[in-house]
Order: C-alpha cells, then structure tokens, then sequence
C-alpha cells in the first residue's frame, strides 16, 4: 500500500502537516527577515534578492523536512519490522505447538489402532471356539434325538408289556 491509499499524500504528491512535521511549510515560510514568502511576491523594492533568499530558505526547509520525513519512514519501518519478528515468532511457536500435537495424537492413534487389533483378534478368537463348541453340541443333539427315537420305542415296549401283565394276570 503506498502512501497515497493511506491518505498521508494528497493528489499533488504533499503530505499530511501532521504525519510529517515541517512538510507543508512552503505556503507561509519565511525568509531571513522575517517577512512570509507571500509578502516578498507583493513588490518590495529588493524582491529579486529577497525571492532568491527565499528560495535558498524554502529549499533548505525542504532538505531539512526530507530527513524528518526519511526519520519517521526509519522509525515506522523499525516498528513494522518488529511487528513482523513478533508475529513470525508467534507463528513458529503455533506452528510448533501444531506440529507437537499432531505428533501426539499419531502416537495415540497407533496406540489405540494397535489395541483395536489385539481386541479384535482376541474376539474372532473367542468366537470361533463359540462357533465350534455349538457345532459339538449340535453333533451330540443329533445323538440325543438318536437316543430320544429308542427311549420311546423302549416306553412303547414296556407300555405293550404292562398290558399284557395285567390281562394275564388275575387281580388279587
């Protein structure tokens, strides 16, 4: 941004009286005897001598408020370059404080992933000696069922038996 969108030069290329002291003082500058520039145009009788006085005075004043302007551009580029060391600076400790969490959390997030599979392992474990202890029973249900089918037979028998017992027999 130059110093004309900060407003601290007009359209004529002058700057601000206040921003830069001394800066606009070729309207009412005066010469050696202490009459304004003004005065001088108005015919005096030595005005060619006065006017090149004024002139010598005017550029003088120039000079010295070019190196007031150039103290106060040092002075402002110092400031501004402290700025910039400060943020840089802050920026480097957030960017480190960034960088150590993100550390951090990856050593957790392999923690807790290494974790997840000694878990999800020991559950397919586990699930498998599920998985097989339910295929032995069923094989021994199949027995049962077996067993069952002659258990009845076996009651039939004896229900066959006992009726035959008690026809044959007489009551007492």
């Amino acid at each position: 941004m130059d110093l004309r969108e900060e407003g601290k030069i007009d359209e004529n290329g002058e700057t601000e009286g206040k921003r830069y002291p001394n800066m606009n003082s070729n309207s009412n500058a005066e010469d050696e005897s202490g009459q304004s520039k003004a005065e001088n145009e108005n015919g005096q009788s030595n005005a060619e001598d006065e006017s090149g006085q004024a002139n010598e005075v005017a550029q003088g004043l120039k000079g010295l408020d070019l190196v007031a302007a150039l103290e106060v551009v040092e002075k402002d580029a110092n400031e501004v370059a402290g700025s910039f060391t400060s943020l840089l600076s802050s920026l480097r400790l957030a960017l480190s404080q960034v960088t150590s969490s993100s550390v951090e959390h990856m050593r957790c997030y392999n923690d807790v992933a290494g974790q997840l599979q000694v878990s999800a392992l020991d559950a397919a474990s586990k699930g498998n000696r599920f998985i097989n202890a339910s295929l032995r029973l069923n094989d021994e249900m199949k027995g049962t069922g077996n067993l069952a089918a002659q258990l009845k037979s076996l009651r039939r028998t004896v229900d066959h038996l006992d009726s035959l017992v008690t026809r044959q027999l007489p009551r007492t």
